[in-house]
């Protein structure tokens, strides 16, 4: 007889994939935005956890209700050899090409950096990068620990750090919200400027990589039935994105409040520094420092396990060990050579991935719709693909003397495709892929009978 979950357990589950989302860019984000914000910081933030949260939980969901074991098995249904490229990719770029060395610099610039002296900064970077990475390796060998090591230990930590800070801010608030100085981009609409902030958390990316992590730890818990499964993921992630939101709005408010004491600083990472001065002092600047390494090291042990278990599933000639050396090996030595580099190559890539990985969420959540044709994922992914390749181009560097080719594709995609402008194109080829695919599928089947 199939096993059911209990209450505790949907809590430690939601616990470890709340610990796998929320790394250093979640913390640094809506504290920034509630500076920026000011006054219009309710409508921001309003718009904020539409995609903060919002996109998260829907690759979640498109993950149950798909009733796949990962991305892999999902992209398989547009075609076989284009799920082995686009999963490789972005599996290459969320994990040790990009994501994993940013989360071990950021946490050094953030959580060490403001004790160090200039001399010293870029020997002790190298010696952070080694005993940060060593200690996601020691996490990430065994995958059926992941739940203790993650829900159970370093997720609780976070958050009593976390919540320490919050409580203590708000007992004694730096300033309103009410008359709080309203950002240039806040003025006209906020809530669409909250929006796009949360779209750049790409917490969408994640949904979709941490699908395996949460699937294969649902089954052992003693549950196989596809359908417990996928009921059982939503539960959990629903868990997940509460408190995701709970937080991502404490947070806000939070920077906006410290307007009453100090300017607004350049990123959110400086906002926290000097408010957890203010209220704690060099306690408090030690307590930041834990919350921002807790929080970077969950979610590279996240990334390194989904990295690994996946690419075991996509290439078995190697060994799960073997990836999860690979996978904490080379961002350690990313995080001290050429990050700048190798950012400038990612970031092209990641806008050019994130349009086919929302894409595939929608459709997986359509799909029982159109009674899940492979001609509509086709069709859909294809018009997709050529408005992707464009944000991607338009993500590259031009320097001072740009490519006149590229400059002229970009100039036909800025007049051509609504919204490209802020990096956005994909979504009206999109929707007409998505018409002409069912249409198409509709005459097919009528034909045939």
């Amino acid at each position: 007889m199939d096993k059911k979950l209990k209450i505790s357990d949907y809590l430690l589950i939601g616990s470890m994939l709340f610990g796998l989302f929320f790394g250093a860019g979640n913390l640094i984000f809506p504290v920034h935005m509630g500076q920026e914000a000011g006054a219009a910081i309710f409508q921001a933030n309003l718009g904020f956890l539409v995609t903060g949260i919002g996109l998260p939980f829907l690759g979640i969901i498109a993950v149950g209700l798909s009733q796949s074991s990962g991305l892999f098995d999902m992209a398989s249904r547009i075609n076989r050899k284009y799920a082995y490229i686009f999963t490789t990719l972005l599996y290459l770029v969320i994990g040790p090409f990009f994501a994993l060395p940013r989360l071990a610099t950021t946490s050094f610039e953030v959580g060490l950096s403001p004790f160090l002296s200039a001399g010293a900064q870029k020997p002790l970077l190298a010696l952070f990068s080694l005993l940060f990475f060593t200690a996601a390796w020691f996490f990430s060998r065994k995958p059926s620990k992941i739940l203790d090591y993650i829900g159970k230990f370093l997720n609780p930590l976070f958050l009593i750090l976390l919540g320490l800070l919050l409580v203590v801010a708000f007992s004694g608030p730096m300033g309103g919200v009410s008359h709080a100085k309203v950002g240039t981009a806040y003025q006209t609409s906020p809530f669409i400027a909250g929006f796009t902030q949360g779209y750049n958390t790409l917490d969408a990316l994640a949904a979709l990589a941490f699908g395996i992590i949460i699937v294969t730890t649902i089954r052992q818990r003693g549950v196989t039935n596809p359908k417990v499964i996928a009921i059982d993921t939503i539960k959990a992630g629903g868990i997940s994105v509460l408190l995701m939101g709970i937080i991502y709005t404490c947070l806000s408010y939070l920077g906006t409040m410290s307007l009453g004491k100090f300017a607004m600083s350049e990123n959110g990472g400086i906002a926290l520094s000097q408010i957890s001065n203010y209220y704690l002092g060099t306690f408090g600047t030690i307590i930041l420092a834990l919350i921002i390494i807790i929080a970077c090291l969950k979610t590279a042990v996240g990334l390194i396990t989904a990295f690994s278990e996946t690419f075991v599933e996509l290439y078995p000639r190697f060994s799960y060990r073997f990836y999860v050396i690979l996978a904490s090996v080379l961002p350690c030595l990313f995080a001290n050579v050429g990050l700048t580099n190798l950012i400038q190559i990612s970031i092209p890539v990641l806008m050019f991935l994130y349009p086919l990985a929302i894409t595939l969420i929608i459709l997986a959540l359509l799909s029982p719709l159109f009674h899940h044709s492979k001609r509509v994922y086709q069709v859909t992914t294809g018009f997709t693909l050529i408005a992707a390749i464009f944000d991607g181009l338009n993500a590259i560097p031009m320097g001072d003397h740009p490519n006149v080719l590229m400059a002229n594709l970009l100039d036909f995609a800025k007049h051509t495709l609504p919204f490209f402008s802020i990096g956005m194109g994909w979504i009206v080829p999109a929707a007409i892929g998505l018409v002409v695919g069912c249409i198409w599928q509709v005459v097919e089947n009528k034909s045939t009978k």
